[in-house]
């Protein structure tokens, strides 16, 4: 997993999807660099679209996004759900921000977040919920152990903090 104060890997690249986007059930390519350009990006990655942790977690962000947007905070949640999924969430949930798709996983490979999981003894590979506070490319901050109801509210202290 990639660590604070490590570059953010250039060339990153997946699908950002917005509330607007939801109607056409598409999005467009960018860099993880040009959401990082001009605000403090915080990159939450989740394992999947509507199950109840994610859904949680996704409404405490949702709830807290004008807060984040004072602190020139921008939201973007990363999973490797497709681009139709992540359109079906954000309509579901009515979240008034970003998710990028990365169904390659070159996103989630480069920052450790691809891991091998056990549930009921049964091993198989997902993601690991965490979150990077990127500033200017740089990992400023990483949570890898994360409670989904109270976390958007910790990253709000943290940023209020620095």
């Amino acid at each position: 997993m990639l660590s604070e104060n490590e570059k953010v890997p250039a060339g990153l690249k997946g699908i950002l999807v917005t509330p607007g986007d939801v109607a056409t059930n598409s999005g467009k390519p960018v860099t993880l660099a040009s959401l990082s350009k001009d605000k403090i990006l915080i990159l939450y990655f989740y394992p999947k679209d509507n199950t109840p942790g994610c859904t949680t977690e996704a409404i405490a962000f949702r709830d807290h996004l004008k807060e984040f947007e004072k602190l020139n905070a921008l939201v973007v949640g990363v999973s490797r759900d497709p681009v139709k999924s992540h359109c079906s969430f954000i309509k579901k949930q009515q979240l008034n921000f970003a998710l990028l798709s990365d169904e390659s996983g070159e996103i989630c490979e480069a920052f450790g977040v691809w891991v091998e999981k056990s549930m009921y003894g049964k091993k198989y590979m997902g993601v690991a919920r965490s979150t990077f506070i990127i500033k200017k490319n740089k990992i400023i901050k990483v949570y890898d152990k994360v409670d989904v109801k109270t976390h958007a509210a910790e990253i709000l202290d943290f940023l209020k903090a620095h």
